[in-house]
């Protein structure tokens, strides 16, 4: 039966998620140089247009349709056939189908926004228009199915990611990585200085991320129930927490807290709970939180030192990393006595919870990784994906959009 104050709750939800990729655009966009502040916006926007139709079409389908294989969807659900006004409820019992989808919509087009932060600054937006759609087509919607489609496999072994630790931020981080490390760094990455060009954006876009957050992580209950407020409360505690313990390191390690690492650890702990936050209390959403800080800041500020790799907008520290200490706290952390849908961690008495949430985590990775290498070697044989060096120089927003962010040339 439809609940109304269910199905109100959930495109709320909706609308605060699709309100997210915006955000990550302003977030993002701060952190590159002015004359390619355009070319960020344009990439998230366009996935608002671009997933949003595919999601229609086909993806949705392909994501939670019918089971083939414990592996895919089939296509039964193309085009949207079937997907009605009355609950599916092997996903959500009080509210439209039609409203679920939507709801999972919103993930489908921030997803691949993620690693945008990876190339930017050298990506062509053909190439870019390519690679993320066979990306969603074929690596989220397929890994979308296993964690959280009826009869996926991984769901079958029982792994916890209430809303998306795995299926986003573990396989956007590492996409991120590869793409950052086959692109090559950008003109001058090392000798000269890169700074953000504008930091009150990534202030407002990370605010937009928080606000937006909570949509992403209490809305993953389908249901405005208590289990949502659980949700709602950990997702802003373990942001909080971690952008202090991020704020710290920096007083601590470097003389003076930033804003910019104050931001980035908040967005941090924001990517770590998201698997766990449906599962965990507030007191575990405070370890989770100093643990996100912790580990993505020496990610940030010393893996990508160690392999010199131009990560630019530090995707893989922050999502990957991050995704990946929350999907492990998960399986450290979870209670049923929070969450009867879920399950015990290690701390709780259950193991076995813990080396199904690292099967899940390798799973994710080596996959992710692998399609997107191979995507990215079939993409630049056929159109290239890196800019020319003129048109690095110049800047992506003028040799890619003929645009200017602030005035000046346009072509």
């Amino acid at each position: 039966m439809i609940d109304s104050g269910d199905t109100a709750f959930v495109l709320v939800g909706s609308a605060l998620v699709l309100l997210m990729t915006p955000g990550l655009a302003l977030f993002y966009g701060g952190m590159v140089r002015r004359k390619n502040v355009l070319s960020i916006l344009m990439q998230c926007f366009i996935l608002m247009c671009l997933i949003g139709v595919q999601w229609v079409l086909f993806g949705y389908s392909i994501a939670f349709g019918p089971d083939l294989g414990h592996l895919i969807g089939s296509l039964k659900w193309i085009g949207l056939s079937g997907v009605g006004m009355q609950p599916n409820p092997d996903y959500a019992a009080t509210i439209p189908h039609q409203a679920f989808m939507i709801f999972q919509a919103m993930f489908a087009v921030i997803t691949p926004a993620l690693f945008i932060g990876a190339f930017a600054e050298r990506i062509k937006f053909s190439s870019f228009f390519i690679f993320a759609l066979l990306w969603s087509a074929l690596v989220y919607d397929p890994l979308a199915h296993w964690v959280w489609g009826a009869g996926g496999w991984l769901r079958n072994l029982g792994v916890l990611d209430f809303a998306g630790g795995t299926v986003v931020h573990i396989s956007a981080g590492i996409s991120a990585l590869a793409l950052a490390i086959m692109i090559g760094k950008r003109k001058g990455y090392g000798e000269i200085p890169i700074p953000p060009h504008n930091l009150p954006f990534t202030v407002l876009g990370t605010g937009l991320l928080w606000f937006g957050w909570f949509g992403f992580n209490a809305a993953s209950a389908l249901a405005a129930n208590g289990l949502a407020v659980n949700a709602f409360v950990t997702t802003n505690t373990a942001a909080a927490a971690a952008g202090l313990t991020w704020a710290l390191l920096e007083w601590t390690l470097r003389g003076k807290p930033t804003m910019l690492g104050c931001a980035s650890g908040a967005i941090a702990g924001l990517a770590t709970i998201t698997p766990a936050c449906g599962f965990v209390g507030p007191l575990s959403a405070i370890a989770i939180g100093i643990g996100a800080g912790f580990f993505c800041y020496f990610a940030v500020t010393k893996v990508k030192a160690w392999f010199s790799y131009d990560d630019a907008l530090d995707v893989f520290g922050v999502h990957c990393i991050g995704g990946i200490v929350g999907t492990l706290s998960a399986g450290l952390f979870a209670q049923k006595a929070i969450n009867s849908a879920g399950n015990d961690g290690l701390f709780f008495g259950n193991p076995h919870q813990f080396l199904i949430q690292l099967l899940a985590v390798v799973v994710t990775v080596v996959f992710g990784l692998v399609m997107s290498l191979i995507f990215y070697r079939v993409v630049d044989k056929l159109i290239g994906m890196r800019v020319e060096a003129e048109d690095e120089d110049r800047g992506l927003d003028l040799s890619q959009h003929s645009e200017s962010a602030y005035g000046g040339e346009a072509e």
